[in-house]
């Protein structure tokens, strides 16, 4: 038999690759997909092949993820439950692919994955699966009894990994679990599993790898401009740049002043709520700016039709309905609203905070003329707002002397 196995080189997966070969008597193939964990995967080659892998693949798809994934995610203008970024949401569906396009190549007789039978993650691989390969077998050790048995809780997965000579970052005095790519890092379980704990504390100070704390950041304010183009940031502070070198730019300027940092109780599709602690710090930043530059740019009626989508469109990629007709449809009409979303927006960068310090566009909606309180708009004729507040207040009218009448 032989086995695809999506491989951060994390507590779980290591130990699982271990346990996928006794336990399957299979050849694993361990495959990582370099979306921005950086110095995580130093190392990473032969680790899997110490664990027991026959083969680690690693491949960079950094490009592919911020231009094919992120971008459009960011175009819809997505946001879990008004605070989340999806940073690992909207990962999952690119690596799920690729282990699928893998496990062709290699004539493997199925994928697997370390996420728990808790978790979103079990989803978002599985339901990629389902749309692009329903013939592939999914292997999930996590809800496998003999697995759940052997491993009951963190703390036997680290002692099996040192019994066995496998290197984990995870230890007993420091539990918490963390998932980083291009976009964020996420942190969760462990000390974090209270929602009283608070995460921003000075013992915590050296969780944090992508953000300085708020109130360590500079004491003088930056600025920062960014070009759109339908949608998409093309450039920073008047540099062409790629989706990649967008956000590895801004990640650079939102950690140095702490911005992107989110402490939230989420909604999981399993059922539960869960906490976690997320670093998003370009993410942060070129959300806001890309809400700004909309601003100026998109038809009201456009923009609020887009905006009653939000919540539906993050519930897709949150929940691993990447690769659905009903995302792919929602895509499309996002496409449409982004034609005219073009221009400079202007930021200021402050402990924490973003600040919008202009906007201009020339596809701008915006008219000075009409909009200025000085005088009269030449094309906007106040006597008018008499008629048009009166068919407005007709309904309201009626239903009073109804009430009144009655």
């Amino acid at each position: 038999m032989k086995i695809v196995l999506a491989y951060s080189g994390g507590l779980d997966t290591s130990v699982i690759l271990r346990w996928l070969g006794e336990n399957y008597q299979a050849e694993v193939i361990a495959f990582c997909a370099d979306i921005g964990q950086e110095e995580e995967l130093d190392g990473l080659e032969k680790k899997a092949l110490t664990s027991g892998a026959s083969k680690c693949i690693v491949e960079d798809q950094r490009e592919e993820f911020a231009g094919d994934f992120i971008f459009p995610m960011f175009q819809a203008g997505a946001i879990y439950e008004g605070q989340y970024l999806l940073g690992t949401s909207i990962a999952r569906p690119l690596i799920a692919k690729r282990m699928v396009e893998i496990a062709r190549a290699e004539n493997a007789d199925a994928i697997a994955h370390g996420a728990t039978g808790k978790g979103n993650d079990q989803v978002r691989f599985e339901l990629v699966a389902a749309a692009l390969a329903p013939d592939l077998r999914v292997i999930a050790p996590w809800r496998e009894e003999r697995f759940r048995k052997q491993f009951p809780g963190r703390s036997e997965m680290i002692a099996f990994a040192k019994a066995n000579g496998i290197s984990v970052e995870a230890t007993a005095q420091k539990p918490y679990s963390m998932d980083r790519n291009l976009l964020h890092i996420s942190y969760e379980s462990g000390v974090l599993e209270d929602p009283w704990f608070d995460a921003s504390s000075k013992e915590m100070r050296d969780m944090y790898k992508l953000s300085v704390a708020p109130e360590d950041a500079p004491n003088e304010p930056e600025y920062v401009e960014l070009d759109f183009d339908r949608g998409s940031c093309i450039a920073v502070n008047g540099k062409s740049s790629s989706p990649l070198e967008v956000l590895q730019t801004l990640n650079k300027f939102g950690g140095k002043h702490g911005i992107g940092r989110v402490d939230i109780v989420e909604n999981r599709f399993v059922g539960m709520k869960s906490r976690g602690v997320y670093e998003t710090p370009g993410g942060a930043i070129l959300h806001f700016a890309h809400r700004q530059i909309e601003t100026l740019t998109m038809d009201r009626e456009v923009m609020h039709l887009r905006d009653g989508l939000v919540p539906k469109y993050s519930e897709l990629v949150y929940n691993g309905f990447w690769f659905s007709p009903e995302r792919e449809a929602l895509q499309a009409l996002v496409t449409e609203t982004q034609r005219d979303v073009s221009g400079l927006v202007r930021l200021k960068l402050y402990k924490g905070n973003v600040i919008v310090a202009g906007r201009k566009s020339p596809k701008s909606l915006y008219d000075p003329k009409i909009a200025t309180m000085e005088g009269d708009g030449y094309a906007f004729e106040q006597n008018d707002a008499t008629g048009f507040i009166r068919l407005n207040a007709l309904r309201l009218k009626l239903r009073a002397v109804r009430d009144r009448s009655g």
